[in-house]
């Protein structure tokens, strides 16, 4: 590995060395001042909104130039409406429980030793992500609930809205009397997010959100504790046992609701004993949504009959993570050789299973290796808001500290609190 720019090592850890003095500070806030910083924070944003979109417009139009394709343009993209929902989401991590001081357990022990694990914050914490500005605000709201000091590194097609997020929260946080580099963006190059990845000791987690190459690189290259955030594709299984209504609104809610998101399903497979009734049905209303269909023999002949385009599918084709209107159709023989391909070709995220046999279901929920698994549920709800959560950080397809949809409790770490009255070890 190439040496690292000294200039981009110095300037990471100048960056880090404010964080930490900044996380010090949140880790001693009170519930409701942090509440009262959040709601701060959320009003800024509202009232920068012209701001805001007029930067986002310049990545658009720098993208749009570059040839970026129409699903990183959605993501990418921040409208008034969508200004005003991440401003949203700020207020609703307000209202949400206080992870930090929680007690996880605890006892009093023969000799009197009262001990507690308790939790706290993590300190600094890295997030390297891709064109999701709306990452940035999710980002700093939760790590300023959670007592954590937050270092983003968002990608350059968002250059410009992110510095004009970054800089209103940053102002907002000091109108509160509270330290701008709780929340700093780290701009550079390659140089300066390996830096980051790097800096151990000094950066005490680093979360990665994006494509597969992105994350690849940052678990490979890190020396700092890496919260895997993995790819999304993901399957909707429609059994013998199933309510085709129900399969029908699933599928297509599951592809097309919004197929740029890494909860959006990629792959259809569906039991020989219901494709006859079920695939004309689903591939109209897949394709009249625009859904490009990549097929395999059988789910091909059931769309020529029913007069829907297609093409074949290829073994690429059924473990790719397309983030578009795209999607492989599969026809399987049984609930076994539709967990076999899910475990072939899954990425562990979320998985989805529409039937009316509560033990296919009880099967399929306890064999299948992912971080959530849905029963006659689109795999859109998997989603730290659609959870209850608020905003979420990311979600996890690891499976070490953090699983699925990562909030507030999974930015903080523990601490063992022991109090005694004197008491020595013999």
């Amino acid at each position: 590995m190439a040496e690292i720019d000294p200039a981009a090592v110095a300037q990471v850890a100048d960056a880090a060395r404010a964080a930490r003095t900044a996380s010090r500070r949140l880790a001693l806030l009170s519930r409701a001042d942090k509440d009262a910083a959040l709601r701060a924070l959320a009003d800024a944003l509202d009232a920068a909104t012209d701001r805001i979109v007029a930067a986002n417009a310049e990545d658009l139009e720098r993208g749009r130039g570059s040839g970026m394709a129409q699903g990183l343009l959605d993501r990418l993209a921040l409208s008034p409406e969508q200004v005003a929902a991440v401003a949203q989401a700020l207020r609703d991590v307000a209202a949400l429980p206080d992870p930090v001081g929680e007690v996880v357990r605890g006892s009093t022990l023969a000799n009197g030793l009262e001990i507690r694990q308790v939790r706290v914050p993590m300190g600094v914490v890295g997030m390297v992500y891709e064109a999701r500005p709306n990452v940035t605000v999710d980002a700093a709201g939760l790590g300023l609930k959670s007592g954590n000091a937050v270092i983003l590194r968002g990608g350059s097609a968002a250059g410009s809205t992110n510095r004009a997020l970054v800089d209103v929260l940053r102002d907002a946080l000091v109108e509160q009397d509270l330290p701008a580099d709780a929340i700093t963006l780290l701009e550079g190059g390659r140089d300066a997010v390996r830096a980051l990845l790097t800096a151990r000791g000094l950066v005490d987690l680093i979360i990665p959100r994006g494509g597969a190459g992105l994350i690849r690189t940052v678990v490979t290259e890190s020396t700092v504790p890496v919260i895997e955030t993995g790819v999304g594709n993901c399957h909707v299984y429609v059994d013998v046992a199933a309510d085709l209504d129900k399969a029908l609104a699933i599928a297509v809610n599951a592809k097309a609701h919004r197929p740029s998101v890494c909860n959006a399903a990629e792959s259809l497979l569906v039991h020989e004993s219901v494709a006859a009734d079920f695939l004309p049905k689903v591939l109209a209303e897949l394709s009249g949504a625009g859904v490009v269909l990549h097929t395999d023999d059988a789910s091909g002949s059931a769309a020529e009959r029913a007069g829907v385009p297609h093409e074949a599918a290829t073994e690429e084709d059924w473990g790719t993570e397309y983030l578009a209107l795209e999607m492989s159709v599969r026809v399987v023989p049984d609930l076994d050789t539709a967990m076999e391909h899910i475990r072939r070709y899954g990425s562990g995220h979320t998985e989805a299973i529409v039937t009316e046999d509560r033990a296919a279901a009880r099967r399929f929920t306890s064999e299948v290796d992912a971080a959530v698994v849905m029963v006659n549920a689109s795999t859109r709800f998997t989603d730290g808001g659609e959870f209850g959560f608020g905003a979420e950080i990311g979600i996890s397809t690891q499976k070490l500290h953090a699983r699925g949809p990562m909030a507030l409790p999974e930015l903080t770490t523990t601490k063992w609190v022991v109090e005694g009255d004197g008491q020595v070890r013999s």
